[in-house]
């Protein structure tokens, strides 16, 4: 991919690990379309794109309907030409006991991470073919040791890895690349979140859940977006044209087995 033509759709780019991703990826490409619901959110992203460097074009929208993936790359092909790399990491899925999950809860969780992310790799796949381009589909830890109490989690994941096994399939023979990636316990938004939630129910301060779980988790602490950012800026890039089909997960040691 050259860097004078190189553009990127970054899904979930309002917050978390989309923003970070599409601001390091703005040092790589020319121009980014930046995809969310949050359309405030999303301009303060593009802020950071433009001072980083690279052209960005915001798209608030919902990629749970199945009309929004092909204006997603309609929109992006008539403002920049071309799509040389989609990074799907938009995608919350709920977290609920695997016996109390209702049937609307589940087709929410399957709706934007998987589908949406489906739906947005095919309809952007012949400007990822005519580029010869990359995807990366965002997927997580959980898919590797899925729990009752949070059963979609770890479904919609392992339903990730095996889509992008999928793609890549393809790919070989269209000339596109395709990876998956397994973050593991990343100091978000919702992570914050969760710890306001459950550090009183400790007794503890934030401060010392946030230094106490991740050790818990097997792990010295929690990751940083930007750190995940660099793997996925890595994956789109040229130095990574060979590996496709592959699932990389970057988790601080917290998955042990081989």
């Amino acid at each position: 991919m050259s860097m004078c033509k190189s553009v990127a759709v970054v899904t979930g780019a309002s917050q978390g690990i989309g923003r970070a991703t599409a601001v390091r990826l703005a040092r790589d490409f020319r121009a980014l379309a930046l995809v969310a619901r949050n359309r405030m959110s999303l301009e303060q992203t593009a802020t950071e794109v433009r001072a980083a460097g690279a052209e960005a074009l915001t798209i608030d929208t919902d990629l749970r309907r199945q009309d929004a993936a092909p204006a997603v790359v309609d929109r992006t092909l008539a403002a920049f030409g071309r799509v040389d790399a989609l990074l799907n990491i938009a995608g919350a899925v709920p977290q609920v006991d695997l016996f109390e999950m209702t049937d609307a809860q589940w087709e929410d969780g399957l709706a934007l991470k998987l589908h949406g992310a489906r739906r947005l790799t095919i309809a952007a796949w012949p400007a990822l073919k005519a580029a010869q381009g990359a995807v990366v589909l965002m997927s997580g830890n959980s898919a590797v040791f899925p729990k009752a109490p949070y059963a979609a989690v770890g479904t919609v994941n392992a339903a990730v890895i095996a889509l992008a096994k999928a793609f890549s399939d393809r790919g070989v023979h269209d000339g596109v690349q395709v990876n998956s990636v397994l973050p593991g316990r990343v100091m978000t938004g919702r992570r914050r979140s969760y710890l306001q939630h459950w550090a009183p129910l400790r007794h503890m301060t934030v401060e010392e859940a946030t230094a106490r779980f991740p050790k818990e988790a097997g792990i010295a602490r929690y990751g940083e977006p930007e750190e995940i950012a660099e793997l996925m800026a890595f994956l789109v890039s040229p130095g990574a044209r060979w590996m496709t089909g592959s699932t990389l997960r970057m988790d601080g040691g917290e998955v042990k087995s081989i």
